[in-house]
């Protein structure tokens, strides 16, 4: 192998990022399956997002709270997700109820536009409810209220600098 191509090659795994999962800080929109409702998404860290869900089902309400990993799947605009939670509600019939939830699902941020689609299922194991277990899965759409600054090519090269000075 030439040096030039030797050199080339390095030089380019030095510049790559691994790819961040999502390309917003907080975005807000609603939640259509079971029960309808409101979701709110805020980055906390690189990959890392806390969601809000507020759930209104016929005679129920129900607030919820998700700790969410995002994994790339195909650049930054499509991911898949994982992750857990606890919620809090009160049934008109039966009082008040909580449980624990996980949560999987797929989330495209449509290019060009401020639109988040995602499709989830989030099951849920339930504390003082006639119900013990829930399995629920829903289409949100999310409108993108912040977006994530990229970093300048100034911002990325300085880091690799700082890794061959040994800091």
């Amino acid at each position: 192998m030439k040096p030039n191509t030797l050199l080339l090659i390095l030089l380019g795994a030095g510049l790559a990022q691994p790819a961040a999962a999502q390309k917003y800080r907080t975005a807000a929109g609603l939640r259509l399956g079971s029960p309808y409702g409101i979701t709110v998404q805020q980055a906390v860290a690189s990959r890392v997002t806390l969601e809000g869900l507020v759930g209104l089902a016929s005679r129920e309400i129900t607030g919820t709270v998700l700790g969410e990993y995002h994994f790339g799947i195909l650049g930054r605009s499509l991911n898949y997700y994982l992750g857990a939670g606890g919620h809090l509600g009160n049934n008109k019939d039966t009082g008040r109820f909580g449980g624990f939830d996980g949560i999987i699902g797929i989330e495209y941020k449509i290019a060009f536009l401020p639109l988040v689609l995602s499709y989830d299922f989030k099951p849920s194991v339930e504390i003082h409810s006639n119900d013990w277990a829930r399995f629920p899965s829903a289409l949100s759409v999310r409108f993108v209220l912040f977006k994530q600054r990229n970093k300048t090519i100034g911002e990325r090269t300085r880091g690799l600098f700082d890794k061959v000075r040994g800091r």
